[in-house]
């Protein structure tokens, strides 16, 4: 029964296209990071960024070496877009693209972290066997069909993405629109709409519209008779979200993902135009078939385990932010912080009081003041730094953090040498102090 569920063959028209939307979207990423500055203010112009506890080893390319990573992304992107070396172009993207998100946190995103899993996901997906140079070069790879998993795996990993999405916002300040309202304010300046932004009752729709589309919009896509307007909702969403909180690619590859759930025929009356549909529902069991199921099923646990951790963590996530990535909690609060590092010789007790700005960029210096593992990673690279000075130090920290414009608590405990303690992954660091306070 499982078998013929997971391997029973349908038309490939929707992985086709979505192919070619997906390819051109990482290419328009990849060139945009580049021309939009942001691998400038990112990557270059740091003195060093802070990645990936675990991941130190991967360093941004000297010079102007990451623009050329940059555009080296952009031409496999539209390498996949045109079905050219398929295998090695996506390959190589997902390689890179995973590389340059883990090697900095300072501008972390969820949908940059949902990129590097599609990437990773359609490495194993035939995307290339039709409407390709693959299967013009090569005619024995051309295929109409392709395996119902194919389909399944794209679906079962949004309806993960939009229902942590949707259960994340079930907490007072998003309830209460707090945090619209703190997003919106920003946007007060913005052509035509930037008053209406600030209505109370608009600050409610988008609250509880946002809980209600990303709770039931992978089920209602999934309905036939609710098909067509969700579609209509999801291009409405989608464009807001675009226009308002300037996210990239994001809401256009959330377009494209509805691929999947219009039946084939449609996609390819509408997209590829060609002239053989397949509808004969074959089973091909593979030889590799166990090994395939495992490998999606471990990935599926843990991207179902992942964003539940932060229960299992001391406190609440949205002060002590462990737990936060990779999470899909996504533009869930907004968070301020004011951070003094000190740093003490420890032969002498002469402390010395660190000017962020001889080292952080102004993004960089946000996260050093709100993010513990930032605040430990930049204790840690203060402590090396005097240490090729010859001098042994302690690193104190003083901090106070304001969540959703509430009124500022103390952060980190300032008796504590932060750059002598050790980070835990999946364990409370105890010196962040608690977010309930006197």
């Amino acid at each position: 029964m499982l078998n013929r569920f997971l391997f029973k063959h349908i038309d490939n028209s929707s992985l086709v296209v979505f192919r070619i939307i997906f390819g051109l979207l990482c290419f328009l990423e990849s060139v945009g990071a580049i021309f939009t500055g942001w691998v400038k203010r990112t990557l270059i112009d740091p003195e060093f960024t802070f990645n990936f506890i675990g991941f130190e080893f991967l360093q941004p390319l000297p010079g102007n070496g990451m623009y050329y990573y940059y555009a080296v992304m952009g031409v496999f992107g539209l390498f996949v877009m045109i079905g050219y070396k398929y295998r090695f172009s996506m390959i190589s993207f997902a390689l890179m693209w995973s590389a340059t998100y883990l090697m900095q946190k300072s501008s972390y995103n969820n949908h940059y972290y949902l990129l590097m899993l599609l990437s990773s996901l359609m490495v194993f997906l035939p995307a290339h066997k039709q409407a390709s140079i693959d299967a013009k070069n090569n005619p024995e790879l051309k295929s109409d069909s392709m395996p119902q998993w194919c389909q399944y795996v794209i679906i079962l990993q949004l309806f993960i993405v939009y229902t942590y999405a949707s259960v994340a916002k079930l907490y007072p300040d998003w309830l209460n629109t707090t945090v619209i309202a703190n997003l919106m304010r920003g946007k007060q300046d913005y052509f035509i709409i930037g008053e209406l932004l600030q209505e109370k009752w608009l600050h409610y729709i988008l609250a509880y519209g946002g809980i209600l589309f990303d709770g039931l919009i992978v089920p209602l896509l999934l309905y036939r008779r609710t098909r067509k307007y969700a579609f209509i909702a999801s291009i409405f969403f989608h464009l807001f979200n675009s226009f308002v909180f300037q996210i990239g690619i994001f809401p256009y590859l959330s377009l494209a993902f509805t691929l999947f759930f219009f039946p084939s025929d449609v996609i390819q009356k509408r997209f590829l135009k060609k002239k053989v549909f397949y509808e004969k529902g074959e089973v091909f069991i593979p030889k590799l078939q166990k090994p395939l199921i495992a490998v999606f099923s471990v990935y599926f646990i843990i991207q179902i385990g992942l964003p539940l951790r932060h229960h299992f963590i001391e406190d609440d996530v949205l002060w002590t932010e462990e737990g936060h990535r990779l999470s899909w909690r996504m533009m869930l609060r907004t968070k301020v912080g004011h951070t003094n590092y000190w740093v003490e010789n420890k032969e002498t007790g002469k402390r010395l009081k660190i000017d962020l700005n001889h080292y952080l960029s102004r993004k960089q210096k946000r996260s050093a003041s709100t993010k513990p593992d930032v605040i430990w990673q930049f204790s840690q690279r203060l402590k090396e730094k005097f240490k090729k000075d010859g001098q042994d130090v302690a690193v104190y920290v003083e901090s106070r953090v304001s969540v959703n414009g509430k009124p500022s608590k103390a952060f980190i405990n300032p008796d504590i040498d932060i750059a002598s303690v050790e980070w835990h992954v999946f364990k409370h660091s105890p010196w962040i102090l608690p977010s309930k306070q006197d």
